[in-house]
């Protein structure tokens, strides 16, 4: 029987209202890994009253800041001595390579302590104004904020929304993709461990149509958090506007990635292939347009070809797989569906394009590396986020050419440019229409780095200084002195 897994409300272990239960299934081989609690309407709702009665006690609303960031630094040190199971446990649960799972996990950890550093240093100002007067501003927390998390950094990109929401004196309910809900819930032992008051971190897990959109929707929530499709941000901002509750979205992208004649082209290739291929595609930021300067196009591509390769797909347990399998077989027939609209409007399959053939691999959720040439910008494939390994890669002349075609989507959450002339990186970066700008490297990004989108990719910005604007309100206060 698998491990039954009950979600972590006001402080306590509890299985879901009539205890109803869902599998989890691992996609590296079907196998189901745990029985996880399947949150109902109502346990959504009382996760939200823990974390309402949680951030009106004294206990956590008159906490000194300096103690949250103790806490904080507490949840990063006990998540360091848990870091190879959680990767682990991470690698098993979505399918990456255990290599990729661990640079989450440190990932995680290094965000946990930037924001316990910060907990102390939110400050408001002093504004002069006219007369015998005395004006200032506070910042405080927003309330219980709820946290949608996706299935393909679970535990990254979980705690990169939940930190800084506690460290500015918010409470959290945390609800974990359904498919990869197991190291959040890790997390919640970790928080539990560390000190934090009941109620002020719940993880409830199940389907987001059900507790997802019940938490979006309670009048009782005063800040909003999603990182998923563009279709779900859209439901969910539907929901959040009733209640005129603030909201961050990070949703899709169709990220370029401009390679110039002049760069280090041993570097570009493998900036593309990991751009692409990390995490199987899987990433809102993959760099998944390759726009190559004519000149040096078919070279390139016989180059990246050769590379990609070499990727070895397996069990991402195992040290030599470099790319696991997609995040479930259902999955998987999404990415087909793309590449079959692909091929059907006249792009050039170069490599991939099928399931491994490998006996060894045939009960996981498998897809290899493909690359496309001759896409054209109008194609499906140019304009749709694909979420797997598949790269379309088109030409261009020259640099208006370039930003033309890079431009030329619905969405701008991150690029890369690929050039030795400083100049010319400076030129493109100021006008890529893109959150997000990598120069001679892709991808990468820091906890201390904000990380938002443009036009479909979402509003707001995750990480650094600007979460904790979101996660705060201004409150003015003058006083007349006369």
């Amino acid at each position: 029987m698998p491990d039954e897994k009950p979600m972590h409300i006001d402080g306590a272990w509890v299985p879901a209202s009539g205890n109803r239960t869902y599998e989890v299934v691992s996609p590296v081989d079907g196998s189901v890994l745990a029985a996880v609690a399947k949150a109902t309407r109502d346990d959504a709702a009382n996760a939200v009253a823990a974390a309402e009665r949680a951030f009106r006690d004294p206990a956590w609303r008159r906490m000194d800041p300096s103690e949250r960031g103790r806490l904080l630094q507490r949840a990063a040190l006990i998540a360091r001595e848990r870091a190879d199971e959680i990767a682990r446990l991470e690698s098993t649960n979505q399918g990456k390579p255990l290599r990729e799972a661990k640079a989450d996990v440190l990932f995680a950890i290094a965000t946990l302590e930037y924001y316990a550093g910060l907990a102390d240093k939110i400050e408001g100002g002093v504004i002069p104004v006219s007369g015998p007067r005395f004006a200032y501003t506070l910042r405080e927390p927003l309330g219980p904020t709820v946290h949608i998390i996706p299935w393909n950094y679970p535990f990254q990109l979980g705690v990169r929304s939940v930190a800084p929401a506690l460290a500015a004196g918010n409470t959290v309910v945390a609800k974990p993709a359904s498919q990869t809900p197991l190291t959040f819930l890790v997390l919640a032992e970790i928080f539990e461990k560390a000190g934090f008051p009941k109620g002020v971190f719940n993880v409830v897990t199940g389907s987001g149509s059900e507790a997802g959109a019940a938490l979006a929707a309670d009048g009782r929530v005063r800040g909003v958090v999603l990182t998923g499709s563009v279709e779900t941000g859209q439901k969910l901002l539907a929901e959040t506007a009733r209640n005129l509750v603030p909201t961050t979205l990070e949703l899709g992208g169709k990220s370029p990635n401009i390679v110039f004649p002049d760069a280090d082209l041993d570097k570009a290739v493998k900036g593309a292939a990991f751009g692409i291929f990390l995490n199987a595609g899987q990433m809102c930021w993959a760099g998944s347009r390759l726009l190559l300067h004519e000149s040096i196009h078919d070279a390139f591509v016989e180059k990246l070809a050769a590379f990609a390769k070499t990727w070895k797909l397996g069990n991402p347990l195992e040290k030599d797989t470099r790319m696991g399998p997609l995040v479930s077989k259902e999955h998987r027939e999404r990415v087909e569906s793309y590449v079959a609209v692909a091929e059907k409007e006249g792009a050039k399959l170069v490599l991939g394009g099928k399931r491994p053939e490998d006996p060894a691999l045939a009960a996981g959720a498998f897809y290899g590396p493909t690359i496309f040439t001759d896409v054209a910008p109008a194609s499906t494939l140019a304009r749709e986020e694909v979420f797997g390994p598949v790269l379309a890669v088109m030409k261009f002349k020259d640099e208006t050419d370039a930003l033309r075609l890079a431009n030329g989507v619905d969405f701008g959450l991150y690029a890369g440019v690929w050039t030795k002339d400083l100049a010319r990186a400076h030129r493109v970066a100021a006008d890529l229409e893109s959150g997000q700008v990598a120069v001679n490297e892709y991808p990468v990004t820091f906890p201390q780095v904000p990380f938002g989108g443009l036009k479909r990719s979402g509003l707001g910005s995750e990480q650094g200084l600007s979460a904790l604007e979101f996660y705060t309100r201004r409150k003015s206060v003058m006083m007349n002195l006369g």
